[in-house]
């Protein structure tokens, strides 16, 4: 008779040939990869640890040095922008990303006094230069050029202000100086946030013991691992500057939840077996396969980011990367290390991995799947349905948090001389004559974005127009603008649209035509791996349909929270009309290897059954009455850590963190707890179908 019993505590090969088990001091079969690498690590596990404890000590020093080598730069290699970018910064000795814009309250009675403290400032910073001071409606303003990069010229923010007091110090350098102070303060909110949630859910499943500390100490060397990795990166390549709460918040619940899995594998194997190092084995084949297995997806998605050829996107794309993969190097080593130190101090309270209430949902879903399947399909395609009003955008100034110096003095610059003032475009004539130009001119002016059009002078060449528009330079309408400038230029001239609008649409253009290619890859790299994982060609091909309909129901709930307002005032959220570009992509990267997180713990627990029952009702069935505890359990605490984003004050962090949290809710409930098991009930056998030719070279390499 089957019990839930008959299988606990086997792995899927013991479940099969129950003669097979074998003493720690018996090799009756020949041991597996994952087997030989746990002895191995238990062996050496004090050597394991203090190597790991290096690497956090290393990691901790790095991270405070972080701050001074990243950046938003959001250049396009090979673009228009870019073109003009290079001329502008070799002929005009001016780079748009590293213009300090200067405002101050006064009429031209005080231009000139201005005007030769800005010429001192200039002084202060490397090839720096004042412009033309101008005044409009009470307030005067001019520029700080350099052709230093957005990098360097940050740093000279401080001196910039030291020269001009009373004055507001602002564009793109002085923002992102600024920006650094309340990403770090919105990062020990977030911290602060997450940390007792996650101790709590810990202590309610795990109970009061050293398993408790078992995750923090591997979240700690995976946060610190990856920090000083990035830290050694950024010599080399731009980082952007959410690097460091982007690891941290996702670097915790990552880790918590693999550690989660594996504690919780072991302290039931250790229930049903004596022996400390065997009950270590076991959860590393079985659990630690999983989590394997669930980083390795987080890391295709992620890596995939790395070939879109826009450094920004692929600046996030390698941040978020390491992360996994410094989770998995801790995960095989840390983890079984701690866990044979540890032994029996981590059993605490009895353990029971399921309760009553998954028990019965469980039954309920095999007697009567397509309700349920017919129910969350339609909240989550209800929920998709919103992202049809997408829209997307290379950034908000209207969305960065009052109180920096920087940020006052941009509003007070877009309430004098408008919110298209602190980034004009900037057209670049390489070559044009004289009646081309004043045609596109003339088109310019007749344009209803258009605020002022101005001439900015010539050098090498090249003649430069100003173009201030009556958006910000991330506003759709700003957008339409550079586009219909460039369907302008007449035929046989070439004029360059540059500055911050032109950067913006060549950032959107270039990311999103990547996109497609993005998805694709992620889909056919997912569902090989889950091919290898789950051995059955329908459950891969039912995983990846199932998470991407959870994404489009992420990005639908993202419009009807910032874009509609839905609770963003409850919540202290932005109410923007665009989502930031890089989240939509980033997001799909993030959520397509999260959610498989839940989809391999899940399924295979239900694999390990039905290897040794074949029976689908019961080993669907018994597999989420075994997991759904715990999976609940390291949901909320990876909704709490994504959490820690809503408490900041920056409005790409609060999409991001939204998006991440509301996916994770709707995954480890609506898809793992409901949809899979009803779609699994409903397919039956076919789940575990493999052509013969799959299990016939599977079989060949077991021999071998």
């Amino acid at each position: 008779m089957w019990t839930p019993s008959s299988f606990v505590g086997r792995t899927p090969v013991q479940a099969r040939h129950p003669s097979r088990r074998r003493s720690p001091r018996q090799g009756a079969y020949p041991r597996t990869v994952p087997e030989r690498w746990t002895r191995a690590v238990i062996r050496f596990r004090l050597p394991v640890l203090a190597t790991w404890a290096a690497v956090l000590v290393l990691g901790l020093l790095a991270s405070f040095r972080l701050g001074a080598l990243v950046a938003d730069v959001f250049t396009v290699p090979g673009t228009d922008s870019d073109r003009a970018r290079v001329i502008l910064e070799r002929e005009f000795g001016e780079r748009p990303d590293g213009v300090f814009t200067v405002v101050a309250r006064g009429g031209p009675a005080q231009a000139r006094v201005f005007e030769r403290r800005l010429r001192a400032a200039a002084a202060r910073v490397p090839t720096g230069h004042a412009s033309a001071v101008r005044a409009r409606r009470g307030i005067l303003y001019g520029e700080v050029d350099s052709t230093l990069d957005l990098q360097r010229a940050k740093g000279y923010t401080a001196a910039i202000r030291a020269e001009l007091p009373g004055a507001y110090v602002t564009g793109q350098p002085a923002i992102q100086h600024d920006l650094e102070p309340v990403l770090s303060g919105d990062l020990r909110r977030g911290e602060a946030i997450a940390l007792p949630i996650a101790f709590a859910v810990l202590v309610a499943v795990l109970g009061l013991s050293l398993a408790v500390l078992v995750p923090f100490v591997f979240a700690g060397c995976t946060i610190f691992g990856t920090l000083g990795v990035v830290w050694l990166v950024a010599h080399e390549l731009t980082m952007v500057s959410y690097v460091t709460n982007l690891v941290e918040l996702v670097g915790l619940g990552l880790a918590i939840d693999y550690s989660l899995l594996v504690v919780s594998r072991f302290r039931e194997e250790l229930a049903g077996e004596g022996d400390v190092d065997n009950a270590v084995v076991r959860a590393m084949e079985t659990a630690g396969r999983a989590v394997v297995f669930s980083g390795a997806t987080v890391a295709i998605g992620l890596a995939l980011l790395l070939f879109v050829p826009v450094p920004f996107i692929r600046s996030l794309g390698l941040g978020g990367f390491l992360v996994p993969l410094v989770s998995l190097a801790a995960a095989l080593t840390v983890q079984p290390a701690l866990l044979s130190l540890l032994g029996r101090h981590v059993r605490g309270r009895t353990f029971r991995p399921h309760g009553r209430f998954w028990e019965r949902l469980a039954g309920a879903i095999m007697r009567r799947p397509w309700p349920f399947l017919a129910a969350g399909a339609a909240v989550l395609v209800a929920a998709a349905i919103p992202a049809a009003w997408l829209r997307v955008t290379p950034g908000s100034i209207s969305a960065l948090p009052a109180g920096p110096q920087s940020v006052e003095g941009l509003r007070l610059l877009r309430e004098g001389a408008g919110p298209g003032a602190l980034t004009p475009t900037e057209l670049v004539v390489v070559r044009a004559t004289p009646q081309q130009v004043a045609q596109l001119v003339r088109a310019i002016r007749r344009d209803p974005e258009t605020a002022t059009v101005a001439p900015g002078g010539s050098a090498g060449g090249y003649r430069r127009i100003f173009v201030v528009n009556k958006h910000e330079y991330g506003a759709e309408e700003t957008q339409r603008f550079v586009r219909r400038v460039r369907a302008a230029v007449p035929a046989g001239a070439v004029v360059l649209a540059g500055g911050g609008p032109a950067q913006g649409v060549d950032y959107l253009d270039r990311s999103y035509a990547w996109f497609p290619w993005l998805v694709l890859g992620a889909l056919a790299l997912t569902y090989l791996l889950l091919l290898r994982a789950f051995r059955s060609v329908l459950l891969p091909l039912k995983a990846v349909l199932l998470n991407v309909l959870s994404v489009g129901a992420t990005y639908g709930l993202l419009v009807v929270i910032f874009r509609w307002g839905a609770g963003a005032s409850v919540l202290g959220l932005y109410q923007v009309p665009q989502i930031e570009g890089w989240i939509p992509i980033f997001l799909f990267a993030m959520l397509f290897g999260l959610s498989m997180d839940y989809e391999v713990f899940l399924v295979t627990r239900m694999r390990e059954a039905w290897d040794e029952t074949h029976d689908n009702a019961r080993a669907v069935a018994r597999g989420l009455e075994r997991t759904g505890r715990i999976i609940t359990a390291a949901a909320l605490i990876m909704v709490a850590a994504f959490s820690g984003f809503l408490a900041g004050r920056v409005a790409g962090l609060q999409e991001f963190g939204s998006g991440l949290a509301v996916a994770i809710l709707l995954d480890a409930t609506i898809v793992r707890a409901v949809l899979v098991p009803a779609l699994m009930a409903v397919f039956g056998r076919w789940n575990w179908w493999l052509p013969s030719f799959s299990r016939s070279a599977r079989a060949a390499r077991s021999r071998a």
